[in-house]
Formats: C-alpha cells, sequence, structure tokens
C-alpha cells in the first residue's frame, strides 16, 4: 500500500515563482505626468523669459501646441501694453520672491485677450541659484463675467427709484439701497442686520408672519398694498412685491422685496372719489334748491306781511326780520347752487360782531336748551368789507359744531379783536367751547369734505365749505382740540383781513 506522500501529486504551476524585484518609478516621470494631468496651465521659463515647458492645460487655455511656443518668449503670452509686467515678474523671480494670485490679462494664438491669475515660482539648482520659474495660471474669464454682471446688477438695484430689500426666513435684513434709505430714513448700516418688523407699525407686525409663512412655501406676493412706518413715526402707503430667493438645490434661503411709495397715488385716489361725490352732491343739491326755491320766496312773504301786523319795535318783529334775513340767506344759497344768481353788487361793509349776534339770536333757542353758557368779548373796532351771507355761513357753522360738541352743557367763549401787524392786517374772531373735543388723528382731516366726526348726523360739508370761502377771502382758518377729561375741547381761529385780495371774487360758491 502506498503511503500517504506517495500519493500526493503536486503541480509545478501550483509553487508561486521567486519575486521578480520592481524598478522604482522615475521621479522626474512621476512629476512631468503629474503636470501633463493638471487641469490648470503649468508652465517654466528661463530667467530670460525663454519658455522651457508646456502641459497640455496651456495648450488648451492658449491655443499653442508645445511645438510652436517652447522655446520663445513669454511674451508672446503678454498683451504689448501689458508687456512691462514681465520685466518685474523677472525682478522679483531672480530676488527668490513667490508670487502669488496676481491677476492680470493674457492673450491666446487667437489674439483674443482674456483675465487670467498666475502664482509664480523660483526654480533653484543644486546650490540654491535661481535658475527658472515655474507658472501655474487660472483663466478667471467666468469669474469676471460673473463679478461685472453682479456688479451690474449692483448697480441697477442701488439706483433703482424703488426700496429693494433682501432678508432671511427669520425676517433678518441683509441688504438695503439707496432708495430704501430715502424711503424709510435709515441707512443700510442702521438696518442690515436688523429685523424688517422695526418698519412695520405695531398694529401690522402680524403681517410679516403671513409673509414668511407663504415664503418658505415658495410662493411670490406681488402689489401688496398696505402701510410702512418711516425712522421719524410718519406712517405711509406702499405697494410691496416679495419673491423667494432659491438656492442651487432648490431650498428657499431667503427673501426679496421691492416696495413703492404710493402715498401720492392714494391721495390723487381720494381726491378723485371725493371730486365724484362733489359731483354727485352737485346735483342733489341744484335738484333740492329747485325745489325748495318757491316755498322759500312764499315763507319770506308771509314774514314780511306778518311784520307788517307788529308793533315795529316789538320782540315778535325783531325776531320776524331775523327770520326773513336768514331765510333770505337761504334763498340766496339755493340760487347760487342752481347758476340762477351772482352778486355783483359791492360787499357789505360791516362790523363782525354784529354778524356773531346774528347767529347768536338764530341759535339762542338751542343753546339755552343745551345749557350752554356763552361769553362773548367783541372787541373790533373796524368795520370790514365781506360779502355778508357768506361769512354768516361760515360763523352758523362753527356755531352749530360749538354746539353739537356740549350736548351736556358747557362754556362757549366768543372774541373779536383787530390785527394790526401788516400785511396781515384785519379781524381774528375766535369760537372756544369746552366740548368733548376732537381726536387728534382727525384734525388734520377735519376740512375735507366728506370728513365727519358725527356718524350718520354730519354730513362732513360745512367746514370744507367754511374753509373755501374764508380762504378766497384771503383768510385763515384753523383748529385745535384736546379730548383730554377735563381738559377737552376744541378752539376753532378765523382771521379776515381787512382788505381783499384783489384775486378773490364775492358772491361766487366753489
Amino acid at each position: 500500500m502506498a503511503s500517504d506522500v506517495d500519493q500526493v501529486t503536486v503541480s509545478r504551476s501550483a509553487i508561486p515563482e521567486p519575486a521578480t524585484p520592481t524598478t522604482p518609478p522615475d521621479p522626474h516621470q512621476h512629476l512631468a505626468a503629474l503636470v501633463d494631468c493638471s487641469d490648470e496651465p503649468i508652465i517654466s521659463k528661463r530667467l530670460d523669459g525663454t519658455i522651457i515647458s508646456w502641459n497640455a492645460a496651456a495648450t488648451r487655455v492658449f491655443g499653442y501646441q508645445p511645438a510652436e511656443i517652447i522655446g520663445k518668449s513669454i511674451l508672446t503670452l503678454i498683451p504689448p501694453e501689458l508687456q512691462h509686467e514681465e520685466a518685474e515678474i523677472l525682478r522679483k523671480l531672480r530676488a527668490g520672491e513667490r508670487i502669488e494670485h496676481f491677476e492680470t490679462v493674457r492673450m491666446r494664438q487667437n489674439g483674443e485677450r482674456f483675465p487670467i491669475s498666475v502664482t509664480i515660482s523660483p526654480i533653484r539648482d543644486a546650490a540654491g541659484n535661481v535658475v527658472a520659474a515655474s507658472k501655474i495660471a487660472h483663466d478667471i474669464s467666468e469669474r469676471r463675467k460673473t463679478e461685472e454682471s453682479l456688479s451690474r446688477l449692483a448697480a441697477i438695484v442701488d439706483s433703482a427709484d424703488d426700496a429693494i430689500i433682501s432678508k432671511t426666513l427669520n425676517g433678518i435684513v441683509t441688504s438695503w439701497n439707496k432708495a430704501a434709505q430715502r424711503m424709510f430714513g435709515y441707512t443700510a448700516e442702521e438696518m442690515i442686520g436688523q429685523p424688517i418688523l422695526r418698519v412695520f407699525p405695531e398694529g401690522l407686525f402680524y403681517e410679516e408672519d403671513e409673509i414668511l409663512r407663504k415664503l418658505r412655501a415658495g410662493e411670490r406676493i406681488e402689489h401688496y398694498e398696505t402701510t410702512r412706518k418711516k425712522k421719524n413715526g410718519e406712517l405711509f402707503q406702499v405697494s410691496v412685491t416679495i419673491s423667494p430667493i432659491i438656492d442651487n438645490s432648490g431650498k428657499v434661503i431667503g427673501a426679496s422685496k421691492i416696495a413703492r411709495d404710493i402715498s401720492d397715488k392714494k391721495r390723487v385716489e381720494q381726491l378723485l372719489i371725493q371730486s365724484e361725490k362733489l359731483a354727485a352732491t352737485g346735483r342733489m343739491a341744484a335738484a333740492i334748491a329747485h325745489e325748495i326755491n318757491n316755498p322759500l320766496e312764499s315763507l319770506i312773504n308771509v314774514i314780511f306781511l306778518a311784520r307788517q301786523h307788529s308793533a315795529p319795535e316789538s320782540r315778535v318783529t325783531q325776531l320776524l326780520l331775523t327770520a326773513e334775513q336768514e331765510l333770505e340767506r337761504v334763498s340766496h344759497i339755493a340760487r347760487q347752487t342752481l347758476g340762477y344768481y351772482k352778486d355783483t353788487g359791492a360787499p357789505t361793509s360791516v362790523y363782525v360782531h354784529e354778524l356773531i349776534q346774528n347767529v347768536l339770536t338764530v341759535y339762542n333757542s338751542k343753546v339755552m336748551s343745551c345749557d350752554i353758557a356763552v361769553d362773548s368779548r367783541f372787541n373790533d373796532l373796524q368795520k370790514i368789507s365781506v360779502s355778508k351771507g357768506e361769512i354768516l355761513q361760515v360763523l352758523s357753522n362753527v356755531m352749530a359744531n360749538a354746539i353739537d360738541s356740549m350736548k351736556q352743557g358747557g362754556v362757549l367763549t366768543i372774541t373779536t379783536r383787530d390785527v394790526h401787524a401788516a400785511p396781515d392786517d384785519g379781524i381774528e374772531v375766535v369760537f372756544r367751547d369746552t366740548g368733548t373735543g376732537i381726536a387728534q388723528n382727525n384734525l388734520s382731516r377735519v376740512f375735507e369734505p366728506f370728513f365727519t366726526t358725527k356718524g350718520i348726523l354730519g354730513t362732513g360739508i360745512g367746514l370744507w365749505v367754511a374753509k373755501q370761502l374764508v380762504s378766497r377771502r384771503g383768510g385763515q382758518i384753523s383748529i385745535a382740540s384736546s379730548t383730554t377729561p377735563k381738559e377737552s375741547g376744541t378752539t376753532v381761529t378765523i382771521f379776515l383781513p381787512f382788505v381783499q385780495p384783489p384775486s378773490s371774487t364775492e358772491g361766487e360758491t366753489e
């Protein structure tokens, strides 16, 4: 029986051959391969500027094959107007200096100039002497195009008439153009890094939450009209368009906002609405005036007849006379409204306090029923030439407003005085009541047509008409008021010059 050893057949191929020693790679060849595989042009040159090596990337960027460029001067790649740079570069290389990220312009084989960034290092021999230089170049054409595009965009944004703002999704401002500074009053330094809520009125903070919610969802908000706040606290109307800023991955990372001040536009719109209202009111007033004109004439005639049958000096006669004058004034207004009447006569010369006493007589019963005490102090010593009916209309309106503000009683003080302060010589009339007063946010609007604080009881026409009549006469009317408890009340000051401006015309209503 054969032994186990005898039965084992060993194949020669299974026995490994002794390893053949590997020849170590040539470091110079390895380095040459790395240079040739580089994506960036790598060039070497002698200290006289002669090119001695040229990789494949240099061919792609500059267009020259190695056989076309090696042995030639590096000046071949430099535009004539920039060839002075080479002398400075060589000077630094001979001194052993390294030049990093030097941005300049070089030239391709086809003559095209392009921006480039170069890093140049000295090459030393075994003794440490600088014998040549290596240059790594990077074509920065795309970067320059991007920079120029961004620069143009920045210039457009900065010169825009509209405020252009960017912010994070937390509402923090990241950019702020010059128009935003003009519109809101804050400089870029004051706003960048601050919350956009700084320009929101406190009552509108909730808007930002909704805006940010829509932006995170990638929504765009167009021509949203709202109110914003300037640095000085002034509120104004704006129209804003807000767009999400999206990165390369499609993620919303912020928002850009374009804001336009539409305060003037809103004022014009309001004026148009008021103009339309006035036109409609005028048509309605003409119709009403037409209907009441004939009854008014009848009433005046009846009062005239009643006066004929009353004792000349009796109280009844005086009251009938006052009623006749008031009805004549109403009839006068009605005829003016219809366009049937135009006062071409000379203005009447009167004492203003006499007109006020006339108004007090008319409103006497209403004053008494409201438990109002009247304190009148008249010191107008000079007559004034005015359209009596128009001034009575002004005084009556102010008087009626004062009474309406003192439903629970109070004191009405009326004063007149001559004012001698050329060129503002005239009569100053002051009505001061202790009524409920007018809220400060309404004071600037009291002379607007159709604005009223009386709800459905007011027309909003009285003070507007009063201002028109006084202004046309060359005068002024102003209102001050307070709603502070125990100090509430309103003061109306009317100034009427002695001499009427030549441009104004008596007897015409506006």
